[in-house]
């Protein structure tokens, strides 16, 4: 089964809608620039709200932090219970170990060579836990961190997913993911914009739509056995 993250919730209702549609996980974006940037306060009340609604259902839930201290990021973890944080900016393999096993990097490789650099790198520092991700693999993009809607290399992405349990990020839409994920077949996808109908406000029945859309595409999945990587 792919796991699935919708990312960029913003308010109780978007969370529960995705997790009746069946998510797996559910992002928060940390970062002040962002259209869907929530403070620690209301992030911590929505995940409250979301664990008494769904108990042993709920899904686990990730913070989207860009360049913060560790301390900050452990800080923030505690105060509003979340789960793990998702690394994406440019934190040293370090940081990512000092937080683990709360934390997962996101890379935006341009090459193969970039992502060979990359996996190198923060192998070490993966989380080395069934049920959660190691690396999650976004679109390239000079000025951004992500959330860019532009769609990731996907020989790049088949190279890291016979290597790690990686989260596909990029572009995706309940169109275009049942496509991604029989092309590269990851741990899990991620998507953001292609869900909303304005920044920060999902489109429930696009959230439905893209959930749907991964479990045909898992109904198509072959039995294989890949490689992956240990911390």
């Amino acid at each position: 089964m792919t796991y699935i993250k919708i990312c960029g919730i913003t308010n109780v209702e978007d969370a529960r809608c995705a997790v009746e549609a069946g998510a797996d996980l559910l992002g928060f974006i940390l970062y002040p620039p962002s259209p869907r940037f929530v403070p620690p306060e209301r992030i911590g009340g929505i995940v409250r709200s979301v664990r008494e609604a769904y108990g042993a259902r709920a899904p686990h839930c990730v913070g989207v932090f860009v360049n913060e201290p560790v301390e900050h990021v452990r800080s923030v973890l505690d105060g509003t219970g979340l789960d793990l944080a998702q690394l994406s900016g440019d934190e040293s393999p370090s940081e990512v170990q000092s937080l683990s096993p709360r934390a997962f990097k996101a890379i935006r490789p341009q090459t193969l060579d970039d992502a060979t650099s990359a996996l190198a790198a923060y192998c070490v520092a993966a989380l080395d836990v069934p049920g959660l991700p190691q690396l999650l693999v976004d679109a390239y993009h000079p000025g951004q961190f992500g959330g860019t809607g532009l769609r990731t290399d996907t020989d790049v992405a088949q190279w890291l997913a016979s290597r790690v349990r990686l989260v596909l990020a990029g572009g995706l839409t309940p169109e275009s993911v049942r496509l991604a994920v029989c092309q590269i077949w990851p741990w899990g996808v991620d998507v953001s914009s292609g869900v909303e109908r304005a920044k920060g406000i999902k489109d429930h029945a696009r959230v439905r739509a893209f959930v749907e859309a991964v479990r045909a595409a898992d109904a198509e999945r072959p039995s294989r056995t890949v490689a992956r990587a240990s911390a």
